[in-house]
């Protein structure tokens, strides 16, 4: 791989995005890599957030995460897609400083794509017994995790399954419905995990924060 671009859609995060942008600005990459910011539909100042942080910045109408990640990819490979790894983050998570090499690490080993985990960062906003309930089941799970937070993949291949589909929630496992139909070679590691915001408000329906709403509803008594 000869060249990088990291995508993170955004909806009205001029808040967090700005951590989000400094992490990966603090992160050292052996090849070019360009930061690209999709504002879709903000009403805020994200996209100045992201301009002032030196990322490129496409603004949509979609209010579809589908869409603002696709949107984000098709701009990194205006110049085409060989020697091109395409990353994905969320404007509310922060990754860890050395996320760049170990996508590059696991790209120059041969993957097509790369799935990696998160953690979350504060848990004071939900019952106490949440966290555990939580990580208990993140730790047992038997398949792969899937977060567009924690997500790269080759843009040849991305370019060649169809991209990311333009639809409101579960994108990430779309996307990687399609890697797997193609025969890619899929590459799971939990080992850099990304730092992700656990807010009970969401932004994108059926979420991250969704799912966290679910479980704590689980420990209400009935």
């Amino acid at each position: 791989m000869k060249r990088l671009a990291v995508i993170v859609p955004a909806h009205n995060e001029e808040s967090l995005l700005p951590a989000c942008l400094r992490a990966l600005r603090a992160c050292p990459s052996p090849v070019p890599a360009e930061l690209i910011v999709v504002a879709d539909a903000c009403t805020d100042g994200t996209a100045a957030a992201a301009r002032t942080a030196g990322a490129h910045v496409l603004t949509t109408n979609a209010r579809n995460v589908g869409a603002a990640r696709a949107a984000g990819a098709a701009y990194a490979m205006r110049a085409g897609t060989d020697g091109l790894w395409l990353a994905t983050t969320d404007a509310d998570s922060r990754v860890p400083r050395r996320w760049l090499n170990w996508q590059l690490t696991h790209a120059r080993a041969g993957a097509d794509l790369l799935l990696g985990t998160v953690r979350v960062d504060d848990w004071g906003r939900w019952p106490e017994t949440l966290r555990t309930v939580y990580e208990t089941a993140y730790g047992r799970a038997t398949q792969p995790h899937v977060h567009g937070a924690n997500l790269g993949f080759a843009a040849t291949t991305y370019a060649e399954t169809g991209g990311f589909p333009p639809v409101p929630v579960n994108e990430d496992r779309e996307l990687i419905a399609r890697f797997q139909a193609a025969g890619a070679h899929i590459a799971t590691d939990p080992a850099c995990p990304v730092t992700t915001s656990a807010r009970p408000i969401a932004r994108a329906p059926h979420g991250f924060s969704a799912h966290l709403a679910t479980l704590a509803a689980g420990l209400q008594p009935t």
